[in-house]
């Protein structure tokens, strides 16, 4: 595993010196602090029941899988509509939602079925709102920041995870669960506020807003075409499908293997979030230590000893301070993977890619806690979290074969223009227009190479066509010209005209650009470009 350094460390704190970003961070403390009471008092209100294991776990997976759903469309909306519009809408949302809950608690009227059909609809609004909360950090940041806020919004997360359970567990001894949700309910207003205080400044556009199917189809093509992306995703889910077990199932050993009230399941918990805290203070000098993938396989094994504690056990004063050391562990790895994805993202792409993101990490826990719930059933809690502390000894060791590329979060993502305006004809006098909907579009780049620098070029080459079709081509071919042998003729298509100019204004990166002047580089004379459009 790389011991490279993956990233220049700045201060773990030095976004909250951002007036922004602070109100937002502190909102979202205070609204993570009721998210977690919720999700305390909504499993302890299950847990009771008979199938308690299935039904907690299902409990859990109504919060996380309508991301597998909507997440990816909600990253289109928040890529070409008002991103702060999105947040404040779908929080208002929520208010309303969790309020209701907390009325029909207080009037004994929440069955399992009606918790679980309410859990889904917040985790749909929360789904929907995912990808714009986190494409947002760019925007109130700078990039060389981005690290230390990505560890400070997991910091948040665990602080909450810290403080929350353990408050629900207080709140559910003095009084039940209705005042549980309806502190909830109060916590999210102050997302909404902070949200409709801030003053965002639009994004300029070279031309009209995307249109939301292409725009999908655009968000999935980059992503196919990002070799350091698509391997982040395999990380993430190598990791989070295993981990999601301890989550779903740690309300289950609290209360029938250690023996806990709703008191001790919410200590439990505020062991995780206390490791996690500890784990963001330390994340700085581990950065600055330690390559991305030591990090990522550190983290996993941690979470796996928290995990094999809570399996194996029988002392819960042991069981909590070992949870510490996983709850370190989750910081760290969902730390590592965010800042590293964030970092290799384009601003035109970042929240369709981080839909993706999301549904997998997302997804993946809620799928997992799903289908651990399952297997619990027939195997006992305990068997189940061992064989997960497995898979995850199993998924850190993956990483020798399997590991995050080195240079992924660390290339030039800015926007530039490399390429020159198309030429269009003059037909009749004046410059002719074209219907930004024409289309296909077929560009083909001619170069004359020697033969001596042919091999090199057409591996270069190959690099170019990946970057053709990661900002737009939905195909792309070279070709040897046979009857001039030094020349080579690049082809690819984009689907339309406004397709095609979005390349030239808002997709390349300056990683990009740089690859395209390295294969220019090999041609004797300035390649040659030709726009075809179909009739």
């Amino acid at each position: 595993m790389s011991a490279v350094p993956s990233a220049p460390a700045s201060s773990t704190w030095a976004p909250l010196r951002r007036h922004v970003f602070r109100a937002l961070w502190f909102a979202q403390l205070g609204s993570n602090v009721g998210s977690w009471m919720q999700s305390v008092g909504a499993q302890w209100t299950v847990v009771h029941q008979p199938n308690a294991a299935t039904l907690t776990s299902i409990v859990q997976a109504a919060s996380l899988l309508p991301v597998l759903f909507v997440s990816l469309p909600a990253g289109v909306l928040a890529d070409v509509l008002d991103r702060r519009r999105i947040i404040a809408v779908l929080t208002a949302v929520m208010v309303v939602i969790t309020g209701i809950l907390a009325v029909l608690s207080s009037q004994d009227l929440v069955t399992p079925a009606t918790l679980i059909t309410i859990t889904l609809l917040l985790g749909v609004c929360q789904a929907l709102m995912s990808p714009a909360w986190q494409a947002i950090q760019p925007e109130l940041v700078p990039r060389e920041e981005l690290p230390s806020a990505a560890a400070l919004g997991s910091l948040n997360v665990n602080i909450a995870r810290a403080i929350g359970p353990a408050l629900a567990g207080f709140v559910l001894a003095l009084t039940g669960p209705a005042v549980v949700f309806g502190i909830n309910a109060v916590s999210d207003l102050l997302i909404l506020v902070a949200v409709l205080m801030w003053r965002r400044t639009a994004t300029e556009s070279a031309g009209p807003a995307e249109p939301l199917v292409p725009a999908l189809r655009a968000g999935i093509r980059y992503v196919r075409y990002a070799p350091g992306v698509r391997r982040i995703l395999v990380r993430a889910s190598v990791f989070v499908l295993p981990a999601s077990a301890l989550w779903g199932l740690l309300p289950v050993v609290a209360a029938d293997r250690l023996g806990l009230g709703s008191g001790g399941y919410g200590v439990l918990l505020g062991a995780l979030g206390l490791g996690a805290v500890g784990g963001a203070v330390l994340m700085r000098p581990m950065r600055a230590r330690f390559g991305r993938n030591t990090l990522l396989g550190a983290a996993t094994i941690a979470y796996a000893v928290g995990v094999f504690a809570a399996a194996l056990l029988p002392n819960a004063v042991v069981v909590a301070v070992l949870l510490v050391l996983g709850g370190a562990g989750w910081l760290a790895g969902l730390s590592t993977l965010n800042t590293t994805l964030q970092l290799a993202l384009p601003a035109w792409v970042r929240a369709r890619a981080l839909a993706v993101y999301l549904m997998i990490f997302l997804g993946g826990q809620g799928v997992g806690a799903l289908i651990w719930g399952l297997v619990a059933a027939g195997l006992g809690a305990a068997t189940t979290l061992a064989v997960s502390g497995v898979l995850l000894v199993l998924g850190a060791a993956s990483l020798f074969v399997l590991p995050i590329h080195a240079r992924t979060g660390e290339l030039d993502r800015t926007i530039v223009t490399p390429w020159p305006e198309p030429e269009i004809a003059v037909l009749t006098g004046e410059e002719e227009t074209v219907d930004p909907a024409a289309g296909p579009v077929l560009v083909e780049v001619a170069y004359h190479v020697p033969a001596e620098s042919s091999a090199e070029f057409l591996a270069l080459l190959t690099r170019v066509g990946v970057s053709r079709q990661r900002t737009g081509a939905r195909r792309w071919s070279a070709y040897r010209d046979l009857s001039v042998p030094d020349r080579y003729v690049e082809v690819f298509e984009v689907a339309t005209w406004a397709e095609h100019l979005r390349q030239h204004h808002e997709r390349i990166t300056g990683e990009d650009a740089g690859l395209y002047r390295e294969v220019a580089g090999f041609s004797v004379e300035p390649p040659q470009t030709r726009h075809l459009l179909a009739n």
